[in-house]
């Protein structure tokens, strides 16, 4: 398979962890770094052995070595940068929040297909091994038979809420960059329902709205066919709680929805219990694992498998329309949702 190579935009813990994860692999190889700064752009890149890095994005994306842009910057500005990166005929693997808004992610994907390229969202999660053994045991094997219900849960407290509590408003809590915790956080055990169950038919959303004017959390009900979908998430707050699938014919219990190294079927007429996932990827904190997302998105571009592709991008249309329905009943309000 093709080696792709790759840019990079943002240089934080994420983009780290997506340059170590794509190193493990002979499929990519780091090109060129931007920041706004170019000594920060080269720092950053020479950790990795990369010596190309810009400060002007119209330079970074004119490099003609690159084929593919990784885009970690905030949230507010990746619908400009992936719109750039894709006229100059660069794949974009877009951070999740792909876009503020629907019309946004819309918009976008014309524009992929009208270049030729592809536009994928990094959700990691929804490509680990051990979710896709829980897809399987839920719609191919019908082990549960008739879903009644589920609980996902990813609460995790931020220390950027320090900064909140102190006065201060950080990116991640801010609206002009299209903040809070649904989108940062939420949007994990929302993609983890939809490429689990589809879209939903009516979702609903009772935050706790922070100072700043954006959601530091809260629950979410995902309304499907004769079952819902309940959803607890916040950056404000910890929570060790499972996530649960609950059938006629039994309960699934996975440790969390991201990094799954738990799926526990539990019969309850037997009462007894068994192990349904495989092996499970570690990684060194504050790093996550990206491997498997990141050798399919590598497959995907070299087979270029737009069936694959079609099936991410309806999850993300999906997954975007939810959290900003649940985002504008609340009146959590980006400067793109005015326009």
């Amino acid at each position: 398979m093709a080696t792709i190579t790759f840019g990079t935009i943002g240089t934080n813990w994420i983009t780290e962890s997506w340059i170590l994860s794509a190193h493990k692999h002979g499929q990519w190889k780091l090109h060129a770094v931007y920041s706004r700064s170019e000594d920060q752009a080269k720092k950053f890149g020479e950790k990795y052995g990369c010596s190309t890095a810009y400060s002007s994005l119209d330079s970074f994306f004119g490099d003609s070595g690159m084929q593919a842009v990784y885009i970690a910057s905030p949230n507010s500005l990746h619908y400009e940068q992936a719109k750039q990166a894709m006229k100059a005929k660069k794949h974009v693997l877009l951070e999740k929040p792909a876009t503020s808004t629907p019309e946004e992610l819309d918009d976008l994907f014309k524009i992929a297909k009208g270049e030729g390229v592809f536009l994928i969202e990094a959700f990691r999660h929804i490509q680990e091994a051990n979710y896709k053994l829980l897809q399987k045991s839920v719609n191919e094997e019908k082990r549960l038979g008739p879903i009644y219900g589920a609980s996902f849960t990813y609460a995790s407290y931020s220390s950027r809420y320090n900064n909140v509590l102190a006065g201060e408003v950080p990116n991640i809590f801010n609206l002009e960059f299209s903040g809070g915790s649904l989108v940062d956080i939420g949007v994990y055990p929302v993609a983890f329902a939809i490429a689990l169950f589809g879209a939903p038919k009516e979702q609903t959303y009772v935050p706790y709205v922070t100072r700043p004017g954006v959601d530091g959390g809260g629950v979410i009900i995902l309304r499907y066919e004769g079952f819902g979908v309940q959803i607890n998430h916040s950056k404000c707050y910890n929570s060790s709680a499972p996530c649960e699938v609950y059938g006629e014919k039994g309960t699934l219990t996975i440790n969390a929805t991201t990094d799954i190294s738990t799926i526990k079927y539990l019969d309850p007429k037997t009462k007894k219990s068994e192990e349904l996932a495989g092996p499970f990827k570690t990684v060194d904190k504050p790093n996550v694992n990206m491997e498997e997302e990141l050798v399919e998105f590598a497959r995907i571009i070299n087979e270029k498998d737009t069936k694959a592709a079609e099936d991410l991008e309806r999850i993300s249309k999906i997954v975007i329309k939810v959290t900003s329905d649940l985002r504008r009943q609340n009146g959590i309000l980006y400067p793109a949702d005015k326009r």
